[in-house]
């Protein structure tokens, strides 16, 4: 008996020291190197992979002479936001020098935004017409601002369509069968892109106080909006603001209507608002800065980058249609 339970404290030990065993070698185990860092943030919808990268403002710089303050004249601070955000595509919105686009006055443009110029579209805003002519704006810009005279063309930013139009429609036909309208229209048909950005200068809708809403261009919308088009882009008004996507009528619809994004940012001046606009989510005026669009096959997601000081503004995501 006595030998019997001598074995059995035997084996019992045995066990015993198996056991031990096992736990320590699990304790003292490695993690797989692919294991998901627990602290880390969860990637948001910015961290997708495969977005071309579109940066755009308006309204841009003064004439040489003029000084440079908190308030006015901001073009190489916001050069430089464009510069750090490595675009592969910039849109100068229009006005791209004041008070009048002439040789003279796009030397500030030259000094800040020019660095930009091989990757820049530009669109014709007021001010080109001002003086002179647009003569200047054409030889600075050449090819980059469509055919001399002209200003409406068309390209490709990544997987995006984008086309360019002219809306100072006393200069140019802005209707459905002026030369413009007609190319607009032929060549929406012909782009076969999921996704597609418009940009002209005066916007369709704005709360701003110094032009609000501009019903010269709603031809141009109901063209947009009726050919599936996603985003407009304008200037014009020296403030941010941003539009949920509708129609021409004034009619808030994600499926058939467009968002809208005004960007008069780019360094001249800002000014204030009036009564807010429907549909109106996002308004900004205390600061100048750019818009950044990431453009992904099936979508877009958008920043406004603000001059330094400047808080979140507005940015977010949204599908195509």
């Amino acid at each position: 008996m006595t030998r019997w339970w001598g074995r059995r404290r035997q084996l019992l030990a045995v066990v015993v020291s198996v056991v031990l065993a096992s736990v320590l070698a699990a304790c003292s185990t490695t993690p797989p190197t692919d294991a998901p860092d627990i602290d880390a943030p969860a990637a948001g919808p910015t961290a997708r992979a495969g977005g071309a990268t579109l940066v755009a403002a308006g309204d841009v710089a003064c004439v040489p002479d003029i000084e440079v303050t908190d308030q006015q004249c901001r073009q190489e601070a916001t050069a430089d936001l464009v510069e750090s955000l490595s675009p592969d595509a910039v849109l100068v919105l229009g006005d791209t020098a004041y008070e009048e686009v002439t040789v003279d006055s796009l030397k500030s443009y030259d000094a800040s935004w020019g660095r930009f110029l091989d990757k820049t579209h530009a669109v014709v805003g007021n001010h080109e017409y001002y003086g002179d002519g647009p003569d200047a704006y054409w030889n600075y810009f050449g090819d980059r601002a469509g055919t001399h005279g002209e200003g409406w063309y068309s390209f490709d930013v990544g997987t995006w369509h984008v086309v360019i139009l002219n809306s100072e429609c006393e200069h140019v036909g802005c209707d459905a069968d002026s030369d413009q309208g007609e190319w607009l229209a032929a060549d929406l048909a012909e782009s076969p892109a999921r996704c597609t950005l418009a940009a002209f200068h005066r916007p369709r809708f704005s709360s701003g106080d110094e032009w609000g809403d501009d019903e010269s261009v709603s031809g141009f919308w109901q063209v947009l909006q009726d050919a599936g088009v996603d985003v407009v882009l304008n200037g014009h008004e020296h403030s941010y603001e941003r539009f949920a996507p509708q129609r021409d009528s004034g009619r808030a619809t994600a499926e058939e209507g467009m968002a809208e994004f005004v960007v008069g940012t780019g360094g001249r001046n800002l000014r204030g608002f009036k009564d807010t606009k429907p549909n109106s989510e996002v308004r900004w005026n205390d600061s100048f800065g750019v818009l950044g669009l990431t453009l992904y096959a099936d979508g877009y997601d958008w920043r406004f980058h603000g001059t330094p000081g400047t808080p979140e503004v507005d940015q977010g995501s949204a599908p195509c249609r």
